[in-house]
Protein backbone atom coordinates (compact mmCIF):
# COMPACT_ATOMS: atom_id res chain seq x y z
CA UNK A 1 0.00 0.00 0.00
CA UNK A 2 2.79 2.39 1.01
CA UNK A 3 4.15 1.96 -2.83
CA UNK A 4 1.20 3.36 -4.57
CA UNK A 5 1.91 7.02 -3.00
CA UNK A 6 6.06 6.31 -4.76
CA UNK A 7 4.54 5.11 -7.70
CA UNK A 8 3.97 8.51 -10.76
CA UNK A 9 1.54 6.77 -12.33
CA UNK A 10 -0.62 6.98 -9.56
CA UNK A 11 -0.17 11.10 -9.63
CA UNK A 12 -0.38 11.13 -13.48
CA UNK A 13 -3.78 9.85 -12.47
CA UNK A 14 -5.07 11.42 -9.68
CA UNK A 15 -3.95 15.09 -9.93
CA UNK A 16 -6.27 14.87 -13.40
CA UNK A 17 -9.00 13.53 -11.61
CA UNK A 18 -8.76 15.85 -9.08
CA UNK A 19 -8.73 18.73 -11.31
CA UNK A 20 -11.59 17.40 -13.36
CA UNK A 21 -13.90 17.34 -10.63
CA UNK A 22 -13.07 20.86 -8.74
CA UNK A 23 -15.15 22.22 -11.56
CA UNK A 24 -17.86 20.37 -11.61
CA UNK A 25 -18.50 20.56 -7.77
CA UNK A 26 -18.09 24.64 -8.20
CA UNK A 27 -20.53 24.90 -10.83
CA UNK A 28 -23.03 22.23 -9.57
CA UNK A 29 -22.95 22.74 -5.96
CA UNK A 30 -20.92 25.84 -4.90
CA UNK A 31 -23.07 28.23 -7.65
CA UNK A 32 -26.40 27.28 -7.16
CA UNK A 33 -25.83 27.67 -3.37
CA UNK A 34 -24.35 30.85 -4.03
CA UNK A 35 -27.13 32.19 -6.17
CA UNK A 36 -29.71 31.25 -3.60
CA UNK A 37 -28.35 33.22 -1.11
CA UNK A 38 -27.59 36.08 -3.20
CA UNK A 39 -31.01 36.09 -4.03
CA UNK A 40 -32.27 36.21 -0.08
CA UNK A 41 -29.49 38.85 0.64
CA UNK A 42 -31.32 40.82 -2.18
CA UNK A 43 -34.79 40.35 -0.94
CA UNK A 44 -33.69 41.30 2.65
CA UNK A 45 -32.02 44.42 0.98
CA UNK A 46 -35.14 45.47 -0.55
CA UNK A 47 -37.38 45.06 1.88
CA UNK A 48 -35.46 47.11 4.55
CA UNK A 49 -34.71 49.58 1.80
CA UNK A 50 -38.63 50.04 1.65
CA UNK A 51 -38.50 50.50 5.81
CA UNK A 52 -35.61 52.97 6.10
CA UNK A 53 -37.77 54.95 3.35
CA UNK A 54 -40.91 55.25 5.36
CA UNK A 55 -39.26 55.39 8.62
CA UNK A 56 -37.57 58.81 6.83
CA UNK A 57 -40.96 60.19 5.59
CA UNK A 58 -42.29 59.12 9.32
CA UNK A 59 -39.11 60.93 11.04
CA UNK A 60 -37.10 63.10 8.79
CA UNK A 61 -35.53 64.68 11.98
CA UNK A 62 -33.54 61.24 12.12
CA UNK A 63 -31.07 62.19 9.31
CA UNK A 64 -30.36 65.94 10.62
CA UNK A 65 -29.05 64.08 13.82
CA UNK A 66 -27.43 61.21 12.40
CA UNK A 67 -25.20 63.54 10.57
CA UNK A 68 -23.82 65.73 13.85
CA UNK A 69 -20.74 64.61 14.95
CA UNK A 70 -20.99 62.96 18.52
CA UNK A 71 -17.93 63.76 19.29
CA UNK A 72 -17.21 67.25 19.44
CA UNK A 73 -20.98 67.46 21.38
CA UNK A 74 -20.51 66.95 24.65
CA UNK A 75 -23.81 66.18 26.44
CA UNK A 76 -25.67 68.76 28.62
CA UNK A 77 -28.70 68.48 30.70
CA UNK A 78 -29.57 71.84 30.55
CA UNK A 79 -29.08 71.88 26.43
CA UNK A 80 -30.65 68.27 25.96
CA UNK A 81 -33.32 69.09 28.01
CA UNK A 82 -34.36 72.83 26.90
CA UNK A 83 -34.03 71.77 23.11
CA UNK A 84 -36.38 68.82 23.52
CA UNK A 85 -38.72 70.14 25.82
CA UNK A 86 -39.45 73.16 23.52
CA UNK A 87 -40.21 70.54 20.53
CA UNK A 88 -42.58 68.95 22.70
CA UNK A 89 -44.66 72.05 23.93
CA UNK A 90 -43.27 72.28 27.62
CA UNK A 91 -42.00 75.88 28.08
CA UNK A 92 -39.31 76.46 30.02
CA UNK A 93 -41.47 78.00 32.97
CA UNK A 94 -42.57 74.45 33.59
CA UNK A 95 -39.49 72.38 34.06
CA UNK A 96 -37.17 72.61 36.90
CA UNK A 97 -33.84 70.97 36.79
CA UNK A 98 -31.08 70.39 38.58
CA UNK A 99 -27.65 68.06 37.59
CA UNK A 100 -25.10 66.91 40.11
CA UNK A 101 -21.07 66.87 39.26
CA UNK A 102 -19.66 63.89 36.77
CA UNK A 103 -18.84 61.09 38.96
CA UNK A 104 -16.55 58.36 37.92
CA UNK A 105 -16.35 54.75 39.40
CA UNK A 106 -14.29 51.83 37.50
CA UNK A 107 -13.30 54.01 34.33
CA UNK A 108 -17.30 55.25 33.78
CA UNK A 109 -18.17 58.99 34.05
CA UNK A 110 -22.27 59.46 34.91
CA UNK A 111 -23.94 62.41 35.80
CA UNK A 112 -27.30 62.42 37.68
CA UNK A 113 -29.97 65.12 37.24
CA UNK A 114 -33.80 65.61 38.24
CA UNK A 115 -36.41 67.34 36.36
CA UNK A 116 -39.36 68.81 37.82
CA UNK A 117 -42.18 69.09 34.68
CA UNK A 118 -45.37 71.27 36.71
CA UNK A 119 -49.10 71.01 35.10
CA UNK A 120 -48.34 68.90 32.23
CA UNK A 121 -50.92 66.64 30.04
CA UNK A 122 -49.92 62.69 28.97
CA UNK A 123 -49.07 62.87 25.47
CA UNK A 124 -47.11 65.77 25.76
CA UNK A 125 -44.85 64.14 28.34
CA UNK A 126 -44.47 60.98 26.68
CA UNK A 127 -43.91 63.05 23.55
CA UNK A 128 -40.65 64.36 25.35
CA UNK A 129 -39.81 61.39 27.12
CA UNK A 130 -39.12 59.18 24.25
CA UNK A 131 -37.44 62.30 21.99
CA UNK A 132 -35.13 62.50 24.70
CA UNK A 133 -34.46 58.51 25.12
CA UNK A 134 -33.94 58.65 21.46
CA UNK A 135 -31.52 61.47 20.59
CA UNK A 136 -29.38 59.99 24.28
CA UNK A 137 -29.32 57.08 23.71
CA UNK A 138 -26.58 57.05 26.88
CA UNK A 139 -29.67 58.66 28.90
CA UNK A 140 -31.53 56.59 31.48
CA UNK A 141 -34.36 57.72 33.20
CA UNK A 142 -33.89 55.99 36.79
CA UNK A 143 -36.78 56.96 38.75
CA UNK A 144 -40.46 58.36 37.19
CA UNK A 145 -43.12 59.70 39.95
CA UNK A 146 -46.58 61.30 38.24
CA UNK A 147 -48.74 63.29 40.45
CA UNK A 148 -52.27 64.11 39.02
CA UNK A 149 -53.35 67.40 39.25
CA UNK A 150 -56.96 67.75 40.93
CA UNK A 151 -58.44 70.46 39.05
CA UNK A 152 -58.00 69.11 35.93
CA UNK A 153 -58.60 65.27 33.97
CA UNK A 154 -55.28 65.04 32.07
CA UNK A 155 -52.60 67.62 33.96
CA UNK A 156 -49.76 66.27 35.93
CA UNK A 157 -47.01 67.05 38.25
CA UNK A 158 -43.92 64.97 37.01
CA UNK A 159 -40.92 64.05 39.05
CA UNK A 160 -37.74 62.29 37.10
CA UNK A 161 -33.93 61.45 37.66
CA UNK A 162 -32.12 60.50 34.74
CA UNK A 163 -28.36 59.54 34.94
CA UNK A 164 -26.02 60.27 32.06
CA UNK A 165 -23.50 57.60 30.93
CA UNK A 166 -20.04 59.22 29.11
Amino acid sequence: MKDIYKNPLFYYILVPVVLMLWPLTVSMISLPGAKKSLTKELKKYNEATQVMQKILKLDPERIEFAGQNNGSNQFDYAVAIEKVATESGISSGNYKLSSSKMMTSRDQKTQEAKLNIKEVDLIRFANFLSKIQFRWPELQCAKITLTKKKASPDLWDIDLNFKYYF
